[in-house]
């Protein structure tokens, strides 16, 4: 098995693609041991020491380390620990507690402003997002003002804020007049 790792923005993290399928579908974060305990996949992650965040996506994982800790120390851990996974036959997540993100899911609760604004999102912000080891959750949108959440590689990534206010912002504003700004909340 070749695994290969690519640098995120997020100094912290580094994205993992072992040239597999890791989540059929949606993605999971975990920021501990407790969150993923549907996961055998995290709980492996979270053993070694120094991991603070472990991110599925599709076909990746991203994980984000203490920064106590050097990446050269944890990278072979991790490849292992990959590698074990996908020896186990373990499940990356376990069906029955799965949490996935369905945040721009529409639903029938969602004015055409918000149907909108989850779209744009879904279409071509997610994917530029999964390309650096993250995704985004959609969590509001009130008085003109987009809420959303940054997970993986994103999550606590320096050039978030820069993402948020110059990259999504900016695109929403021009697509849907509405939106007058775009924060970001901790989920």
């Amino acid at each position: 098995m070749f695994i290969q790792t690519e640098h995120t923005p997020n100094p912290q993290t580094l994205k993992f693609l072992p040239g597999k399928v890791v989540m059929e579908e949606g993605t999971a974060f975990f920021q501990d041991v407790n969150e993923g305990s549907n996961s055998p996949f995290a709980k492996r992650l979270f053993e070694i020491e120094g991991v603070e965040g472990v991110f599925f996506g599709s076909d990746f994982i991203t994980i984000t380390k203490s920064q106590s800790i050097d990446w050269q120390v944890m990278k072979p851990l991790i490849l292992g620990s990959i590698m074990d996974h996908y020896n186990s036959g373990d499940e990356t997540i376990i069906k029955n507690e799965k949490v996935e993100n369905t945040s721009l899911k529409t639903n029938e609760n969602d004015n055409d402003i918000v149907k909108q604004i989850k779209e744009l999102l879904d279409t071509r912000v997610r994917p530029a997002v999964a390309m650096d080891g993250g995704d985004i959750i959609y969590d509001s949108f009130k008085d003109g003002v987009v809420y959303l959440h940054m997970q993986g590689a994103c999550s606590g990534c320096p050039s978030s804020t820069a993402t948020l206010k110059m990259g999504i912002e900016n695109m929403l504003k021009h697509y849907v007049p509405e939106v007058q700004e775009v924060r970001p909340v901790d989920a």
